[in-house]
């Protein structure tokens, strides 16, 4: 069925764009920062690869390559942001303004087919016998490649380094006073998140073909969107791993909404809105969430209020006799 083959589809790109949505994940959640750099560095890991690519490096071999040239750009907004005091909206909207013109020089045009050329897929596909399609292999290697990142990630942030870095965000003054460097953590912080974005381009750009200067447009909505999925279907229950894995759920969940839409009849120009709608009803759920269970709170202790309240009252309830205005009074 057509509907099966778009959900394997957008599974598939769930997966290789989930690893977009951990890089927004460590900035958005871990230093309380949206980084609006990932909508250029995410296309500038795909214009590294699909360069290095066509000059004969092996596919697997950029993605070294790739996930430095994002922390470059990670680098740039921690720059301006911690030693020139700009502020970190601006900051990173001025890089991934920079970026565009910087992706077209890496590429020396807008795009880039890579149809053809050694992708890692490609050459996956060829060791097990084509026994697979682009899209199954694309799933099976996302899936590999996002389990080793997440352990790696949650390694990382247990760490001494890892540690100050979440402590940077949930509170800087007192990690000051503690004399760690948060400007240098800030730094870090931003470098890691954009090197795992840049990273997830270079691998949609592998699995679909080409590599374009306008593919990171609305990453960060997108990011944004997929974390808060997985928060609101999975919550917060078992630790760190488990908030890791919820958002790269949400960005699978996410893709197959778009997909399952845009099956039903949907036109591609308007996924915008649709992702702006996703967004906006996702940042709702929690606070109409808290309202339900606010109002359930109340209407299940009203009667216990309701009988302090009068045996508060009657207490403090002073008989009214002759004797309170007698002689003397």
């Amino acid at each position: 069925m057509p509907i099966l083959l778009a959900i394997e589809g957008a599974a598939a790109q769930g997966v290789l764009w989930g690893v977009m949505v951990l890089g927004v994940y460590l900035t958005f959640r871990l230093l309380n920062v949206a980084d609006l750099t990932v909508d250029g560095s995410f296309a500038t890991g795909g214009a590294v690869t699909a360069v290095l690519i066509l000059k004969g490096m092996n596919p697997v071999l950029t993605l070294p390559v790739v996930f430095i040239a994002g922390c470059l750009t990670g680098l740039a907004t921690g720059f301006m942001n911690t030693k020139l005091k700009i502020n970190v909206l601006l900051a990173s909207i001025l890089t991934q303004l920079a970026l565009y013109s910087v992706n077209i020089r890496i590429m020396g045009k807008s795009n880039i087919p890579l149809l053809g050329s050694p992708t890692m897929m490609r050459k996956f596909s060829a060791v097990i016998g084509n026994r697979l399609n682009n899209t199954q292999i694309s799933l099976l290697m996302g899936t590999i490649i996002v389990i080793a990142l997440i352990a790696l990630i949650y390694w990382f942030f247990g760490t001494e380094m890892g540690s100050a870095i979440r402590a940077t965000g949930n509170n800087e003054r007192m990690v000051r006073t503690l004399g760690v460097n948060t400007d240098n953590m800030k730094i870090l912080g931003l470098m890691l998140s954009n090197g795992l974005v840049a990273l997830s381009g270079a691998l949609v750009a592998q699995s679909q073909g080409y590599a374009d200067v306008g593919m990171g447009t609305g990453t960060i909505v997108i990011g944004l969107a997929s974390i808060i999925i997985g928060e609101v279907i999975f919550g917060a229950r078992f630790g760190f791993w488990y908030a890791l894995l919820s958002v790269i759920f949400g960005s699978i969940i996410y893709r197959i909404v778009i997909s399952i839409v845009l099956q039903l009849g949907l036109k591609s120009t308007d996924m915008k809105l649709l992702t702006a709608l996703i967004v906006a009803i996702s940042l709702s759920v929690p606070v109409f969430k808290a309202k339900i269970d606010r109002r359930r709170h109340f209407l299940r202790n009203a009667p216990e209020n309701e009988a302090d309240t009068r045996r508060h009252a009657s207490s403090e309830k002073i008989p009214v006799t002759d004797q309170n205005f007698g002689p003397g009074r």
